[in-house]
């Protein structure tokens, strides 16, 4: 292995630690725990080494939503693809969804509630969004119904999820209902 070699691979390393770290922190204390000081104190670096990596903390939370969006599609295509028929299929991504927005509270703001400068639904939109976005539309398109855009339906389907899971994590839905809203929406939205 040549010196340059190792030295991108040490990069990379020193970056999945960074990334690790402040996803770490922010699920344990959320994002506001999360600084450049407190960063650099746990991975035991210097800040200007962080800032060779980040330019700071919006890049970092960009980072975990990208790392988040790819866990999200992989564990979205898992369910679907063990699921049998679209209503299994849809109802399987609406479960898993909603339980990795509980589950993974920090990396779903990071996704959707903070501003981690990742541009959504444009040309330059990073892959893992685009690979979240294809793994619901893979199954949601097939039941949109005659005469619907799939995409559309897809972004309907998709606010309906994040409403819930915003609404149900704020304490303002009931968790105990959440079986039953997703079948309601299930039934109501895709066309079977």
């Amino acid at each position: 292995m040549s010196v340059h070699e190792r030295r991108d691979r040490e990069r990379e390393d020193r970056e999945r630690l960074i990334v690790a770290t402040a996803r770490e922190l922010a699920e344990q204390q959320g994002w506001d725990a999360v600084t450049t000081r407190r960063l650099a104190e746990r991975i035991e670096y210097s800040q200007p080494v962080l800032y060779s990596h980040f330019r700071g903390k919006r890049e970092i939370i960009g980072a975990v939503a990208l790392q988040g969006a790819a866990e999200m599609a992989m564990a979205l295509r898992a369910a679907t693809s063990a699921a049998d028929g679209p209503r299994a299929r849809v109802t399987a991504l609406a479960r898993t969804y909603l339980d990795f927005a509980a589950r993974n509270p920090a990396v779903y703001d990071a996704l959707f509630a903070l501003d981690g400068g990742l541009p959504f639904a444009h040309e330059d939109t990073p892959q893992p969004l685009k690979d979240a976005f294809a793994a619901l539309l893979d199954s949601l398109g097939e039941v949109a119904g005659e005469g619907v855009h799939p995409a559309l339906f897809t972004e309907l389907f998709w606010a309906a999820l994040h409403g819930l899971a915003t609404l149900t994590r704020a304490g303002r839905l009931p968790p105990q209902d959440t079986e039953a809203r997703v079948k309601l929406l299930v039934d109501r939205l895709a066309v079977l």
